[in-house]
């Protein structure tokens, strides 16, 4: 099999290192840098290209003797709305073209990460006249995206639905993070059996553990009493946590003498709640409502530093999304050995046993919920043991396994061109 030496990867419109430049991060942000990092381990080269959001922040970032990122200027070095991010796409191929040329370097592989990225690769395969195995990690489908989307404001637009199916037909490998996800490919994208590879994230075992749950919980705070309930996510409409708002009201009105507390980990609350995401006031704005304000905090962002502590110290998470490819935060939160409910719209769902069928929820039930977390919660005998199963099943997920998989794919691509 061909020697992967250098790859080039596209994380355009997101940073892998945006956690540690203090910007809000998600699951494609610690995908795009653990897998980089990992590659760097093995010897394999690796450059990072992202849009420069920060004139503050070098242009380039050697993250190790292996591994850099690269910010290329393209448009303002500043916030721009997500959408009217393809204007500066030309912008951006051409600065990382002449990077790459005034450098003289050679990759082997290309993998782009979200559509755009995808669009970028090709547009400077394009302009170089050559192509090399292009590998195409969408981390969310536009189709699903406006499936569960509650207004025009949420749906995605036409040109990138095009741009998918686009990239679809292009690329020489798509990985698909789940079952579900490679399906949507097939029947809605058109995408062959061939080209769709599922390689499910991985998780830092290292890093997210199981810690004394006492001890995680007097880190924070709180009380050995009080039942936590954790939801860690991006704050927006897809990820369904009104709902889970909803199954909190159920709880506390079916038994007020229930200690439960639920804590959001997601958003900026440094600010007035007036300066908040729109989202996150509308769940404010939901909390009072529901007379919720005593047993819901919003806890803000956290790092993935001090993350396993948050997972250590909650006796549940939920993550109740109408649509989610993966959903890296939940097993972040298995391998740290606590339990699970997720909707059955979740990619995750796939790694839950039938007869752990507790942990899988169904999109805006909130009286279901209601029911799966408070037994969960009263029943520690049936805690512990799917705490148990949790845990051992995502220890095939290590970032190592996944890299093994990546690796052997790049490389398979590469021999096949080679062929041709």
């Amino acid at each position: 099999m061909p020697i992967i030496r250098r790859v080039a990867m596209i994380s355009f419109h997101t940073c892998p290192l945006a956690s540690q430049e203090g910007k809000e991060t998600g699951g494609m942000n610690v995908y795009v840098l653990e897998l980089a990092k990992e590659l760097s381990r093995r010897g394999v080269y690796v450059d990072v290209f992202t849009r420069s959001q920060d004139d503050h922040i070098p242009h380039l970032v050697q993250v190790d003797p292996h591994f850099r990122v690269i910010h290329v200027v393209a448009g303002v070095e500043g916030g721009i709305p997500k959408k009217g991010l393809i204007g500066v796409l030309p912008e951006f191929v051409a600065n990382m073209g002449a990077f790459i040329a005034d450098n003289a370097i050679e990759y082997d592989v290309i993998h782009a990460h979200y559509y755009l990225s995808g669009l970028a690769a090709l547009d400077w395969m394009k302009r170089i006249g050559r192509r090399l195995p292009l590998f195409m990690t969408f981390h969310t489908l536009a189709l699903m995206k406006n499936l569960v989307a509650r207004d025009e404001l949420e749906r995605e637009e036409r040109a990138r639905i095009d741009a998918e199916y686009q990239l679809v037909r292009a690329a020489d490998k798509i990985i698909a993070p789940s079952a579900a996800d490679r399906d949507y490919l097939r029947y809605l994208y058109g995408a062959a059996d061939n080209v769709v590879e599922i390689i499910p994230p991985g998780v830092d075992l290292a890093h997210f553990r199981p810690i004394p749950r006492a001890t995680a919980r007097a880190a924070l705070g709180i009380s050995p009493r009080d039942q936590l309930i954790l939801f860690c996510g991006r704050i927006e409409p897809l990820k369904g946590i009104d709902m889970l708002l909803y199954a909190m009201k159920v709880m506390v009105e079916r038994d007020p003498d229930m200690n439960i507390c639920l804590w959001i980990i997601g958003g900026d609350v440094s600010q007035p709640p007036a300066a908040w995401s729109k989202e996150l006031q509308k769940l404010e704005k939901l909390r009072h409502l529901l007379k919720l304000t005593p047993v819901v905090r919003f806890a803000g962002q956290q790092s993935q530093a001090v993350l396993p502590t948050y997972y250590n110290a909650a006796d549940v998470m939920v993550m109740p999304s109408h649509y989610e490819s993966f959903g890296m935060a939940a097993a972040e939160a298995m391998a740290c050995g606590i339990p699970v409910i997720t909707t059955n719209a979740a990619g995750i769902s796939d790694l839950i046993d039938e007869k752990n069928d507790l942990l899988i929820t169904s999109v805006n039930n909130p009286l279901l919920l209601a029911s799966q977390l408070a037994r969960l919660l009263t029943d520690s005998d049936a805690r512990a043991e799917i705490s148990r199963a949790v845990y051992n099943k995502v220890q095939d997920l290590d970032w190592r396994h996944v890299t093994d998989q990546m690796m052997a794919l790049y490389a398979a691509s590469i021999q096949e061109r080679e062929l041709t």
